[in-house]
Formats: structure tokens, C-alpha cells, sequence
């Protein structure tokens, strides 16, 4: 039997809750990678609601290397009508796909899903104990709803087909060209992730100018950059106002 919208399981799901809040490098949805686990180099601090603050709620967490996080896709317009189709960046934006066959934030439930490895878990902290991950591709602050260890035994499958996504891993990285004057403002972790995420080609799919200057804002600065013959051009750094 279906529930009715007077169940008690409707209204549990109508009551989700944010656990926790995670604080990376990007205050902006640009240039973040395309997928959790790409750039390794990219820090994120899980924060916790004050009423989860509880470091028992973290015991046994650091004998897993991996986590899964649930999250919400805060930073998207809220979308009204259901879209059954979308237009991965990966195919161009020219080709349409199931939206269930796809990872788009449009979705009716704008819930994320990203793998991330976890670095260390510190107890005492001034915001209460904090998790530290590695791989994260989520926007600063954005709002977590559930933590769960990555089960490899489960859930590792080695023989699983990348449908339509199968052309990245033969995608080959570009080239970062960066004056020396600019490496020396970043923290080393910081300097190699910037070069990860532009090796990957932030841009969109369908853009390809060589002339077009992107902005991209990481680690509190604005980065100007342009693209041309397979490498990655920084023309410019400044403090992100």
C-alpha cells in the first residue's frame, strides 16, 4: 500500500535536518570538480550543528579511509517543474539524457552524493570536533545531512561500465602555465590543487574561445585565466573582494 501524505514516513522525510556544514576553498559553484575524489589535494572541514556535537557520535569513524556524504545542493535555483532530461556538460550540452541517468543538481530532491577520503578527525576544536576530508567537491557551506562509512566490500566494483561518462578517464589533462610570482601565494596543498582543477578544464563543455577570460574564485582569491591549445593560461591574481 502507498502511503498517504498524512503517514508517518511522509512526514519524517519532510523533516530532514542539516547534521553539519562543510567548509572548503570555493565560495562559488565555478571551477569546482566535476566529481568527488578527482583533485585529492582539496581540503574540507565537516562542521558540526552544535546540538551534534557530541564526540561519541564520531567513535570508531577513523577506521574507515572513506566517506560518504549527504548533502544538499544549496547554491541551485529552486527548480519547480520536473525536467525528465538534462544536458550533461560531459556530452557538450548538446545531447540530452535521463536525469536519472545523470549526476545534475536539477533534480526534484536537490540531494548530492560525493565519495571523500577522510585525512583526520580532530576532538577538540573550537566548533566542537570537526571532521577533515580530502576530495571534496562541494561549495563552501554547503549544508550536510548524513555521514556513512564507504564500505570498499560492498560497494567497490571493478568490473561497473561509466556509461556515457567512459571518455573522461581518456581525456588527456592540460597544461598550467603559471608565472612564479603567483605560486608563491598559496599554501603548497592549496598551489597543487589549483593546478589540478585547471589541468580538468573547468570550463563548460560548449565553450571553447581561446580568447574568453573565466574568473574563478579559490582559496580567498579571483583567478583570470584563458585556455588555448591544450594549456591553461594564468593571466591574473587578486583578492577575492
Amino acid at each position: 500500500m502507498m502511503p498517504t501524505p498524512s503517514d508517518p514516513e511522509l512526514t519524517m522525510i519532510q523533516t530532514f535536518k542539516t547534521i553539519a556544514t562543510i567548509r572548503t576553498d570555493f565560495p562559488s559553484k565555478f571551477g569546482v570538480p566535476r566529481q568527488s575524489g578527482l583533485v585529492d589535494e582539496l581540503v574540507g572541514t565537516i562542521v558540526f550543528e552544535p546540538e551534534y556535537r557530541d564526540r561519541e557520535a564520531l567513535r570508531g569513524i577513523e577506521e574507515f579511509s572513506h566517506l560518504w556524504l549527504i548533502w544538499i545542493f544549496s547554491e541551485n535555483r529552486n527548480n519547480e517543474k520536473f525536467a525528465p532530461t538534462v544536458r550533461p556538460p560531459r556530452l557538450g550540452g548538446n545531447v540530452r539524457m535521463g536525469v536519472w541517468a545523470t549526476r545534475s543538481p536539477f533534480r526534484p530532491n536537490p540531494i548530492g552524493l560525493s565519495c571523500v577520503r577522510l585525512d583526520h578527525v580532530e576532538l577538540d576544536t573550537d566548533d566542537g570536533p570537526i571532521i577533515v576530508v580530502r576530495g571534496a567537491d562541494l561549495v563552501d557551506g554547503t549544508p550536510i545531512l548524513d555521514i556513512k562509512p564507504y564500505l570498499p566490500f560492498a560497494e567497490c566494483h571493478p568490473d561497473a561500465r561509466g556509461g556515457f561518462t567512459r571518455q573522461t578517464s581518456m581525456e588527456k589533462p592540460l597544461e598550467v602555465v603559471m608565472p612564479d610570482d603567483f605560486q608563491q601565494l598559496w599554501e603548497p596543498g592549496q598551489l597543487a590543487a589549483l593546478r589540478n582543477i585547471l589541468s580538468q578544464d573547468p570550463r563548460p563543455r560548449y565553450q571553447n574561445d581561446p580568447n574568453r577570460i573565466y574568473g574563478m574564485e579559490f582559496a580567498a582569491r579571483n583567478i583570470k585565466f584563458r585556455v588555448d591549445e591544450g594549456r591553461v593560461f594564468i593571466l591574473s591574481v587578486n583578492p577575492d573582494s
